[in-house]
């Protein structure tokens, strides 16, 4: 960023941060109605706020937002609209007031249209966090301005309409909705959310009393307890973890198509990637426990109490992962829990040469704030004590409820308890780059599981003869599955002849992930393993069966037409890669249902189109390229990729056109389709073809 534009930017954050010292908006009430045709946001809203300190100008963020009727008090005032913030200079008083005005938004983000209403695949749904939520309703960018939100939603009869809050009541009229919701507690305009759909609906209730409203598209229906597992048991144990009541009156989990990140912790309304919706086998290979537990902690941490600003973010991402953590654990195990922080130490370790930016800073990478961000606390709770470290808890929640923080907010809790070093806490975890790799293996080896991992692991350059013992007996052994995949792997570069009596103890254990771990790392498959090896296509991993059907394939063209017949129903996760490798083998498959192969490549270019989430179409995309790089049906579709909302799949297709572009004969195919693209297709191509 130019030296100008962070000035800028400072001026920006400065004139805010003295606005909330002079003007405090209490409440907020939105009647907004969305038309999914024009993707256009309109409605009228009614703010009150009190002013505080004698101010000139009052500013609300609003992104390309048009305005009418503004009054003040019931009168109606000049305003300025500056293209991004409604500034308001008279009418007001010092004291309570009241703000209203008409308002339009065509949101080019922060409100994201998917589907549409003629395919019947229709949903709306908002991200604030990152892309403000100024883009789709006047409101506040800074995290330090919370107001009371509550909305009337106004929408076609046949979706339904989530927001924050208890629902009130809602009202029907000719064809339409009018959904209201109420806020009794203040929040950042950042957690501010709806989401538009046709969502089946599950109630559960905690221990406490609170509702706990869980969604899923009427396709999925047969996917609800698999996805949502656990979480019931997830919010009560939060509860009495953290020792604070949940602090709003319902929570709700709705999944999303083509959601931006893996969730979002909305106050009492996460989102979340409808990737994480799964079946029985799914669960196993992927599945929502962690981003499930991960989101529900920020109510508190995050909502509840939010980071004053971006250098104090640990206190959101740090505290959402480790929580996450001890939910695990009380679900999976001690050996999960500290599996798991024995990863993101590996993985922090790694980082120590490139990833310089400590903890206490703005800038720091989503793997500091959230992985070392948990490690800090880890060690916090250790040094002072769970006892401590859960009272300091709860009293720093309980201090600064509804309010924003900073560090120095939480260590006084801690300071009130324990003589605990902070000073040298916070240079080591916080105010320092690197890791403290003494001190986490220090904790780490609390766990008998990881002392076994890590000596395991110390075996990789030994000779085979030395371990082989050690490794069948850990192999026969109730070892900690990582352990066992561990062996796996130092076997990979062997003969089968060395190393097969150790691969059918491996197989007789029946857990996925050592049996999958034998699937990865044998490209070939001797023929006396052959019938051990078949039984994988039996284990309850998609990840696993996608792997087997295509070794299988490849190595065994005479079985290939049975092979094909056996799994021809196979569909695979919701971005249906076993259903991808299945039509890719089939038309790769000579003599196999020939006059199915046109409906079969078909089906795959569909799979293409903008009517598919990202997921399926990147993975369509990746199955019809490696059969035909030059197949110009493919590569429009890769163009209009580039144009999606979502930046993995945009970079991807980027990517893949790059690549193709070094060949001159694609060059002359993307320049004669420029033609049959959409004005935004041609910006994003030419763009492309343009790079040197």
């Amino acid at each position: 960023m130019k030296r100008y534009s962070l000035l800028l930017l400072l001026l920006s954050t400065l004139s805010f941060s003295q606005q909330t010292q002079s003007v405090d908006f209490k409440s907020v009430f939105g009647k907004i109605a969305i038309n999914p045709i024009t993707k256009t946001v309109s409605g009228q809203i009614n703010y009150d706020f009190e002013v505080l300190f004698s101010i000139d100008t009052i500013k609300i963020d609003a992104q390309r937002m048009t305005f009418s009727t503004v009054k003040i008090n019931n009168k109606e005032v000049q305003f300025k609209n500056s293209g991004k913030q409604l500034l308001l200079f008279e009418g007001f008083e010092k004291g309570k007031n009241t703000l209203t005005f008409e308002y339009e938004a065509t949101p080019k983000q922060a409100m994201y249209f998917i589907g549409s209403v003629e395919t019947d695949n229709l949903q709306i749904w908002t991200q604030g966090q990152g892309k403000y939520t100024s883009h789709w309703f006047p409101s506040f960018d800074d995290v330090n301005e919370k107001v009371v939100f509550n909305l009337d939603i106004t929408f076609d009869a046949f979706y339904q309409v989530i927001s924050n809050g208890i629902l009130n009541k809602k009202e029907k009229v000719n064809n339409e909705i009018t959904w209201s919701y109420q806020m009794k507690k203040p929040m950042s305009s950042y957690l501010l959310m709806l989401a538009i759909g046709k969502f089946e609906e599950q109630k559960l209730t905690s221990k406490t009393g609170i509702p706990l409203y869980l969604y899923i598209e009427k396709e999925d229906e047969a996917k609800f307890e698999p996805t949502y597992r656990y979480s019931k048991e997830i919010f009560d144990f939060f509860e009495k973890e953290i020792g604070v009541k949940y602090p709003w009156e319902v929570y709700k989990q709705i999944p999303v198509r083509d959601f931006l990140y893996a969730g979002m912790e909305n106050t009492s309304a996460t989102l979340f990637s409808r990737d994480f919706v799964v079946d029985n086998i799914g669960f196993n290979d992927r599945n929502y426990v962690n981003v499930n537990a991960h989101e529900l902690a920020h109510q508190w941490f995050g909502d509840l109490v939010t980071a004053e600003s971006g250098k104090h973010h640990w206190l959101q991402e740090g505290f959402a992962t480790y929580y996450a953590l001890l939910a695990e654990k009380k679900v999976f195990g001690d050996d999960y829990f500290y599996y798991k922080l024995y990863q993101t130490a590996q993985q922090l370790k790694e980082a120590e040469s490139h990833d310089t930016i400590p903890v206490l800073n703005e800038k720091a990478s989503s793997l500091t704030f959230y992985q070392k961000g948990a490690w800090a606390l880890h060690v916090l709770r250790e040094g002072v004590g769970e006892k401590i470290f859960k009272k300091a808890v709860k009293n720093y929640l309980k201090k600064h409820a509804f309010q924003n923080v900073n560090t120095q907010d939480f260590f006084n809790e801690i300071k009130k308890l324990s003589k605990y070093d902070l000073n040298n806490f916070s240079k080591a975890w916080l105010e320092q780059s690197g890791f403290d790799s003494q001190k986490a293996n220090q904790l780490l080896y609390k766990n008998e599981a990881i002392k076994v991992l890590v000596e395991i692991k110390k075996l990789r350059d030994k000779p085979f003869k030395d371990k082989k013992e050690i490794f069948e007996r850990t192999m026969q052994s109730n070892a900690f599955y990582p352990i066992k995949e561990e062996i796996i792997f130092q076997l990979e570069n062997l003969s089968f002849e060395e190393k097969s009596s150790l691969l059918r103890l491996a197989m007789r254990t029946n857990t996925i992930q050592v049996r999958q771990a034998i699937a990865k790392t044998m490209p070939k498959i001797p023929l006396n393993f052959k019938s051990e090896y078949e039984t994988l296509f039996n284990d309850e991993s998609y990840i696993t069966r996608e792997i087997v059907l295509n070794t299988f394939w490849s190595q065994f063209p005479e079985e290939q037409k049975q092979l094909l017949d056996k799994s021809k129903s196979w569909i695979g996760f919701n971005d249906k890669n076993l259903r991808m490798l299945w039509l890719t083998l089939a038309l790769g498959t000579k003599d196999y249902q020939a006059g199915n192969k046109v409906k079969f490549y078909e089906e795959l270019l569909e799979y293409c189109s903008p009517k598919h989430e990202s997921s399926i179409r990147q993975n369509a995309l990746e199955n019809l390229l490696f059969i035909n790089k030059n197949d110009q049906n493919v590569l429009q579709y890769l163009v209009n990729a580039t144009t999606n909302h979502k930046w993995q799949f945009t970079k991807f297709a980027r990517e893949k056109i790059r690549l193709l572009l070094k060949n001159k004969n694609h060059k002359t195919y993307f320049e004669e389709l420029l033609s049959k693209l959409s004005e935004n297709e041609k910006v994003q191509l030419r763009k492309l073809l343009s790079e040197k």
